[in-house]
Parts: C-alpha cells; sequence; structure tokens
C-alpha cells in the first residue's frame, strides 16, 4: 500500500487501457461506440507487450493498469498479456463485459494470472432498466452471478454505476443491493454525452449537486464511493463533514432540491439511519493528472470520455506523454471560469470530459457544477483543508 502524498506529476495513478473496441454488449451509454469486431490498427501483441514495459519504466509502486474495453476478453492475446503483466509487476485490474465469456471458471483464471481486481457493471437493480441500458436481456442476472464468481476466487470487487435520467432514481436499490452482495466499493460514474450517449440523459446542476450529496450519505452504511467524472463529489464530501463535526447536518440539507430529499427518504426506508462514519473517496485526480486512458489503437487521452490525443504509444513512450505533453501539463494548469477561481480546485478541478462535451473547451467551467467560489462561509474554508495545488 502506497503511503504519503502520489506523484502526480511524474505518473499516473491509473491506466485506462481499451485493449478492444470489440464487445458482445450493445450499451446505450457506451463511451467506446463498441461493437462486435476488432477494429483495424488494434495495437499488435508486439505493441502491447511494449506498452506494458514501458508502464513498468514509471517505476514502483506502478499506476493500476485496468483491461478494459470493449471486452478485454474479446482480445486473443489477453491472457498472454496479463501473465507478462504480472511477470513485470504491474498492479492490474480489469473490467471485463458480463458475457457468455466471463464464467466462474474465467473469474479463477483472472485471479490466477495476476489479475487483483475486478469491476462489474450494474446500474440499476431493476432487470427492465439495467438489460434495456446494456442492450442484452438477462444481464444483470448474468452480473449477480459475476459478482459472486469474482468473490469466491478470491479478487477484490467493486460495482460501477453510471448515474444519468433513466438510473438517477434507482440509488438507493442500488446501495441496498450492494450491502446484500457484500460489495465494499462502489464507482459511480456521472453521465457524460459522448459516444452513443447523447445529452437527454444528463441531469441538471441541481441534480448533480444533490446526487453529490447523496453519494456522500450512501457512503455512511460501509461502502466506499468513488466517483468517475464527478469531482464535485469530493468539494461535496469535505463540505458535509465539515457541516457534521459542527452539527449543522440539517441546516445543509435544508437548502438541497427534491431530488437529494426524495433519495434520502427512499435510503433510510430500506436501510434505516447510517450508524458508520463516511467513506468517500476525496483523492483529487482529475482527467490527465492521475488519470490516462490508451485508446485501442493506442493513442492516448486525459481519460475515456475525453477524446483529445496527446501522442500514440506506437511513436512515444507513454511515460514521455505523459510527462511532456503540451496537453496533459497544461490540463493540469490551466482551468477557465468558475472552476479557476475555485477554492476547491487542486481537489476537484471539474470535469475537463464534460466541460468539453458541452461547451467544446476542456478548460472550461464544469457545467454540472453550481457552486460559486466564495459563496461559501469563510470559516468552512478555512476549516476545511483544500489544496489549491494537490
Amino acid at each position: 500500500m502506497f503511503k504519503g502524498r502520489w506523484p502526480f506529476e511524474s505518473k499516473p495513478l491509473l491506466i485506462f487501457w481499451e485493449t478492444t473496441k470489440a464487445c458482445q454488449l450493445a450499451c446505450k451509454h457506451c463511451r467506446a461506440n463498441a461493437i462486435t469486431e476488432p477494429l483495424p490498427g488494434e495495437l499488435s501483441t508486439d505493441e502491447a507487450v511494449k506498452l506494458l514495459e514501458e508502464i513498468a519504466e514509471f517505476g514502483k509502486p506502478s499506476p493500476i493498469l485496468v483491461f478494459t474495453g470493449g471486452d478485454p476478453l474479446m482480445r486473443k492475446d489477453f491472457w498472454t498479456l496479463v501473465e507478462y503483466g504480472k511477470n513485470l509487476g504491474l498492479r492490474m485490474a480489469a473490467a471485463p463485459s458480463v458475457t457468455p465469456l466471463l464464467t466462474k471458471r474465467t473469474m479463477n483464471r483472472l485471479k490466477e494470472k495476476g489479475i487483483t481486481s475486478v469491476s462489474i457493471s450494474i446500474d440499476s437493480y431493476r432487470r427492465e432498466v439495467h438489460d434495456m441500458i446494456r442492450g442484452i436481456p438477462g444481464t444483470l442476472d448474468r452480473s449477480l452471478r459475476a459478482l459472486d464468481w469474482a468473490k469466491e476466487a478470491g479478487l477484490r470487487v467493486q460495482v460501477n454505476t453510471v448515474v444519468m435520467k433513466e438510473t438517477v432514481l434507482d440509488l438507493p436499490g442500488m446501495v441496498k443491493l450492494l450491502l446484500e452482495k457484500g460489495i465494499k466499493v462502489w464507482e459511480v460514474f456521472y453521465y457524460i454525452p459522448t459516444g452513443r450517449g447523447g445529452r437527454e440523459s444528463d441531469l441538471t446542476p441541481r441534480e448533480w449537486e444533490d446526487v453529490s450529496h447523496f453519494l456522500y450519505e450512501a457512503s455512511r452504511y460501509g461502502i466506499m464511493v468513488r466517483t468517475v467524472e464527478g469531482p464535485i463529489f469530493r468539494r461535496v464530501a469535505l463540505t458535509r463533514r465539515y457541516y457534521e463535526k459542527k452539527g449543522l447536518l440539517n441546516k445543509l440539507d435544508e437548502g438541497l432540491g427534491e431530488l437529494y430529499h426524495k433519495l434520502i427518504s427512499e435510503l433510510r426506508s430500506l436501510l434505516g439511519e447510517p450508524v458508520g462514519e463516511a467513506k468517500a473517496h476525496t483523492v483529487g485526480t482529475m482527467d490527465a493528472k492521475g488519470i490516462v486512458f490508451v485508446s485501442y489503437d493506442g493513442n492516448v487521452y486525459p481519460s475515456g470520455f475525453l477524446p483529445l490525443s496527446a501522442g500514440n504509444v506506437k511513436e512515444h513512450s507513454i511515460v514521455e506523454i505523459y510527462r511532456r505533453s503540451k496537453l496533459f501539463s497544461t490540463l493540469r494548469e490551466k482551468l477557465g471560469g468558475r472552476c479557476g477561481r475555485c477554492e476547491f480546485r487542486g481537489i476537484c478541478g471539474g470535469s475537463r470530459a464534460r466541460a468539453y462535451a458541452v461547451t467544446g473547451d476542456p478548460y472550461a467551467e464544469d457545467p454540472a457544477c453550481m457552486y460559486k467560489p466564495g459563496s461559501l462561509p469563510s470559516e468552512v474554508i478555512e476549516n476545511i483543508e483544500v489544496s489549491r495545488r494537490a
């Protein structure tokens, strides 16, 4: 376990490698626009091996390499690459699609070959909603079985959930489901209108604020909550912690919206009052800072949701791209609008992917955030440990 401040400027914490575009699912919100067959230009085995070797050059502890897609199990050399990564001493995780390729035997093999954790996507506890989103009937039932297989294999398991209009009201039921399945980590994706996803599924800033406050409360039931493209959650978490210590949460909650109160009411109805401390993840990563995404054809992006390439691993080392590319260095420093003035910029910075998807400018303020810099009382800011430049 790494202790101390992660050196975000010199190496990422997480590297997501889109091993292939191929996937048997047809998810409504798919960032990858996945298809049933690999696309031309996919990294060859030799090029993939070179990428793994370069990731090892970041040094110990290595970034966590997440094999994703599409469906990584659709790559014919997947097992060879996982074994090679293990021999290099890489820390590795996998995000397989829930298809007939994902079996109990597959889970055991993932563990044997060196994968330490897996993520399974469940967007709703309701079959009709989840299966509609994933495009294949029966996907929810297979996903629930996959959770059991992963735990039995000794893998660390997290559930990924995309929050959008179609799923937002199912969040309390998702918390209940996670507790029933013994899941300790919940990675919540704040919907970005990219790939197959249209803007009609997006939430309003008021609703994103309400969701963020709700997720903090959900983490008080023993589940570690992390967000993807939802850095505003960290601001909310730090603010709620302060008000909680001062015994003023009720006052804070009075100013929240209808969605928050509806979600909280249902959560308390399902699970009663929480008894534990919040487990809200507030590490200050953002697109290009701690996060890097390698596409199926070797292009390197600040994240899987921000389609601006900083270079290609077929031509340049991923280490060089991460440390020296103009795009990555500028995204770490240049924030516009409210994000640039915000006292929470060091641990938030706003979603660069959402800014780009909505405005065409990756440096613009995050359109999902409704916070006005300086609107909290000075004593709150002074008592919240916020670094302007984490």
